[in-house]
């Protein structure tokens, strides 16, 4: 817990001194929509995340669950160059491999050992990627749900610029931030927003927050994301709490064939409910949308709350046998294998 609260103050710290340019992110400028009030995003729940003094209040009564680093199992193998059917390969935490229509696309791409602005505190990796990075294939493009540090992680987007140099597909306002990094391949969506590179992909609502510093709290948007080609759909939640607005993509898209489904960093209720979905609102999400097969993501790899090591995996599958959903429609991703749909 320690190291929890050496990581926050510091990030306060460094943004008080910094004016919030260093580690914050530029703001967002356009019209006002019903999730932008002309400063900031909002949530059309109305629901927000909890703020500082909570986050203090969290962090001293900690009871967090055990987490093992295992670097033992075997990176998953090399995967195929590209891909006309579909392809997914689950990397960890939100971070997929998506081969389809001869596209390679990235998930949230993150392959540092923290997410956290710091390189020596901050929560830590305990399993590693399950590709090497240098075994990727050409990345043709790279979603980004939001600009927090485990989902938009700098160092990763760095190499992923130097190497392939793909189209970079962000919501509201983080297009700013990319452009600070010399990355000017940026396609830039609002929710249900599309753009097409062979596979239509659109903007989906979330219920989160974003900010990486002080300043800079909702200033960008947060989004999930449909991909769509050939009738068929993947959607990738990104980081969301749990509310209406599935019900609403489940009405506008489904059915959906295969959805990637956040599942850890979802205790204490009290503090984490507002911006992540539990096991429990994970399997609703799976049927609020009329996804056909889901898969678990957002989970085992950086300690973010206080559920322990494999306990989203054991809620999930309870929460399944309660709902009466066959274990087969809701996956638990093996790290490095790739799965075809």
């Amino acid at each position: 817990m320690l190291l929890w609260v050496l990581s926050f103050l510091l990030i306060v710290i460094v943004s008080i001194l910094s004016i919030g340019h260093r580690i914050g992110a530029p703001g967002y400028s356009g019209p006002e929509t019903k999730h932008f009030n002309g400063k900031k995003f909002v949530n059309t729940s109305g629901v927000q995340a909890k703020g500082m003094i909570e986050a203090f209040r969290w962090m001293a009564q900690r009871d967090h669950g055990p987490w093992t680093k295992n670097y033992e199992r075997e990176v998953g193998p090399k995967p195929t160059t590209s891909s006309e059917h579909l392809i997914i390969t689950f990397i960890n935490h939100s971070t997929f491999l998506i081969q389809w229509n001869h596209l390679n696309i990235l998930t949230d791409p993150i392959w540092s050992e923290r997410c956290s602005p710091f390189g020596f505190v901050g929560p830590q990796r305990m399993r590693p990627p399950g590709l090497h990075f240098e075994d990727l294939p050409h990345i043709d493009a790279v979603l980004l749900s939001h600009n927090h540090y485990d989902h938009l992680d700098i160092p990763t987007i760095r190499q992923i610029q130097a190497k392939w140099s793909p189209v970079f597909i962000v919501p509201l306002g983080v297009k700013a931030h990319l452009d600070q990094l010399g990355i000017q391949n940026t396609i830039e969506l609002d929710w249900w927003n599309e753009t097409n590179m062979g596979i239509t992909i659109r903007s989906m609502p979330a219920q989160h927050f974003s900010g990486r510093g002080m300043f800079d709290r909702d200033k960008t948007l947060w989004s999930g994301y449909l991909l769509e080609h050939g009738r068929r759909k993947v959607y990738f939640a990104g980081d969301s709490g749990y509310g209406d607005l599935f019900k609403e993509i489940g009405k506008k898209e489904g059915p959906i064939d295969v959805s990637l489904i956040p599942i850890g960093a979802y205790l204490p209720t009290w503090f984490m409910s507002p911006i992540h979905i539990s096991p429990r609102e994970a399997v609703k999400v799976h049927q609020d949308v009329k996804s056909t097969v889901s898969v678990g993501m957002h989970f085992g790899t950086f300690p973010l709350a206080d559920e322990g090591q494999g306990k989203a995996e054991e809620d999930l599958i309870l929460a399944l046998e309660e709902a009466g959903v066959n274990q087969g429609a809701f996956i638990i991703p093996e790290e490095g294998k790739a799965m075809s749909f």
